[in-house]
């Protein structure tokens, strides 16, 4: 139980050095692979019963040829695609935001360098290292969740990407 505390404890440290972003950006990250473990559950398990049901239902048409069958077959598309596609967008937004929120952080820290300097002159090391700390760490921070959001927020595109091209050659015209 002490180890728990301990790492509570430094996870609090932690966050305070990150100055006053580190909290939203943990929101933002915790958002973030919010989003990619539900992309990544419906990939593995919701969307394979959906294409099923999908082929069933366009191999029980006995026309496939007509224009009408074209456009059933784009709306059978369209309806097994959006779930599959849901949330890549604000996944994407969110990822590009954290860099940002970093940089943020950055310009925070630097105004506290400057407000320090400022106030008792560049000579004070200790306290200019606050801000310092600050500047680095979020910068740290948005950067790493960023770089860990985008690997597989870009496989989930991609996947995407390829799947609707897999859906599309199912359910051929023939």
């Amino acid at each position: 139980m002490a180890s728990l505390t301990e790492s509570y404890e430094d996870l609090l440290a932690f966050m305070d050095l990150g100055g006053q972003v580190a909290w939203p950006l943990a929101f933002v990250a915790c958002a973030m692979w919010t989003i990619i473990v539900d992309r990544f559950w419906y990939v593995w398990f919701g969307h394979p019963k959906a294409l099923k049901v999908a082929l069933q239902q366009w191999q029980a048409r006995s026309d496939r040829g007509s224009w009408y069958s074209t456009q059933i077959r784009r709306r059978i598309i369209s309806e097994i695609m959006t779930p599959y596609e849901r949330g890549l967008v604000v996944l994407g937004s969110l990822i590009a935001v954290c860099p940002l929120m970093g940089l943020l952080g950055t310009v925070m820290g630097m105004l506290e360098v400057f407000d320090v300097v400022a106030l008792s002159g560049n000579g004070n090391v200790r306290a200019m290292a606050s801000g310092v700390s600050q500047a680095t760490v979020s910068t740290m921070m948005g950067m790493v969740v960023a770089l860990s959001g985008l690997y597989f927020g870009e496989r989930l595109r991609r996947g995407a990407q390829s799947e609707r091209r897999r859906v599309e050659d199912l359910l051929g015209t023939t």
